[in-house]
């Protein structure tokens, strides 16, 4: 419901898991930054780091798997 009492639909929720880690100081000090500075929550920030992280990986092993061919 809204303020004045009407019903409305939300925002579908995303299929998500609850992820618990620690971070060095000095990252969790940089992320803080970052999220202040491009307005992303955190949440946001570290999916899309971490699927550019993986995706880089999995492109650079595709590309070692054609030199090494």
């Amino acid at each position: 419901m809204n303020y004045m009492g009407e019903i409305t639909m939300g925002r579908p929720r995303k299929d998500n898991v609850p992820v618990s880690f620690r971070l060095e100081r000095t990252v969790f000090d940089k992320l803080n930054q970052f999220c202040k500075d491009s307005g992303q929550a955190k949440t946001v920030a570290i999916e899309r780091a971490l699927g550019m992280y993986i995706d880089d990986f999995y492109m650079k092993q595709e590309l070692l798997e054609k030199i090494n061919k």
